[in-house]
């Protein structure tokens, strides 16, 4: 295993993340276990979760494994997320002071342990106050309930504004964000990675095999069928099938790692988190398996060395598509970039 520091903290942490979302859902109490297990024991020490993967179970099948293996437990960075509905009640939501008092609460109580190492905000709230928000994670640092706080799906300009006012108000900093990151979903290098990098601040990327359309699973024009997302779901968000499956350049991202993985004889899935590992900000790849052998399978990335020219290649294969204005040809940043250079 390879570590870390978390974002601008000290705190060290494996480059790989053992992500919960499908405990209590996919994966049921056992195969859980045994996934936080097989990932501590392969050097893992970094858990995330969130209050609202299956309704507060994914944190209390965390909270039963830790407490049965005090030991691995010490060793642990856990991170949790507070933002999303848990209640009916208009307060049972959002950025608040109140709601996330409460969501802090019942997170620490579900976990079973007096203090997070890792709070993340899961998404932008435009009705509370960005500064409700930071003096009320300042205050649970100050407190020791967590130890530091970041985002999850922030836009640039929200993620820039909130390191702001965090820093004019003395308040501690955010270290992490929390957004959707891999070779067929780049558009946040436009505007979120550089300021994530500006902020000093480190990308821990959740579905990073595009809801496994990178782990070679899928076959052009052929519908998925059987216990994958996409066999269960054919219509699931942005992974879906139609558009995806109907676009050449998921088809030309996907030969290019199952290429490059063959060369290593290693898996397609190993080949695409290597890839994102290897990314600027990166710091923590979050892995969203189902089973121990999907696991297994994805922890052998952290081992896998690719060269530049490989690294090359599925970043060009796999760029983003932009706009002509601001980002592409003729957008300000090239113009800028044309008047500095005859400078």
């Amino acid at each position: 295993m390879k570590y870390t520091t978390l974002g601008r903290s000290g705190t060290a942490v494996s480059t790989v993340t053992l992500g919960t979302m499908t405990f209590g859902n996919e994966a049921d109490e056992a195969s859980s276990g045994d996934m936080l297990t097989t990932f501590v024991e392969g050097g893992g020490n970094f858990i995330d979760t969130a209050d609202v993967y299956s309704a507060g179970v994914s944190e209390e099948i965390i909270g039963r494994w830790l407490a049965s293996h005090p030991t691995e437990a010490a060793q642990l960075v856990i991170a949790t997320k507070g933002r999303f509905p848990m209640g009916v009640g208009p307060n049972d939501l959002g950025l608040s002071r109140r709601h996330l008092r409460t969501a802090l609460d019942a997170s620490l109580t579900r976990l079973g342990v007096d203090h997070i190492d890792l709070y993340q905000m899961h998404a932008w709230d435009a009705i509370s106050p960005i500064d409700e928000t930071l003096r009320f994670l300042d205050d649970a640092v100050t407190a020791g309930k967590i130890g530091y706080y970041g985002f999850s799906n922030f836009l640039g300009w929200q993620l820039t504004k909130a390191v702001h006012v965090a820093s004019a108000h003395g308040w501690n900093p955010p270290v992490t964000l929390q957004p959707q990151y891999n070779l067929l979903v780049r558009d946040i290098e436009h505007e979120v990675v550089p300021a994530a990098l500006d902020a000093g601040m480190g990308l821990l990327p959740w579905s990073p095999l595009g809801g496994g359309w990178l782990s070679g699973k899928y076959k052009r024009d052929v519908n998925p069928t059987g216990a994958t997302r996409l066999g269960e779901d054919p219509k699931r968000g942005m992974e879906a099938w139609d558009a995806r499956n109907a676009d050449d350049r998921t088809w030309q991202v996907v030969d290019a790692v199952a290429s490059i993985a063959a060369a290593h004889s290693a898996s397609s899935s190993q080949v695409a988190l290597a890839w994102l590992s290897a990314q600027p900000a990166v710091t923590s790849v979050i892995l969203g398996a189902r089973t121990v052998k999907q696991l297994t399978d994805n922890l052998g990335s952290v081992d896998l060395e690719l060269t530049a020219d490989e690294l090359k290649q599925l970043t060009d294969v796999s760029s983003p598509r932009v706009a002509d204005y601001p980002y592409g040809v003729g957008g300000v940043a090239q113009r800028m970039r044309k008047i500095e250079g005859g400078r």
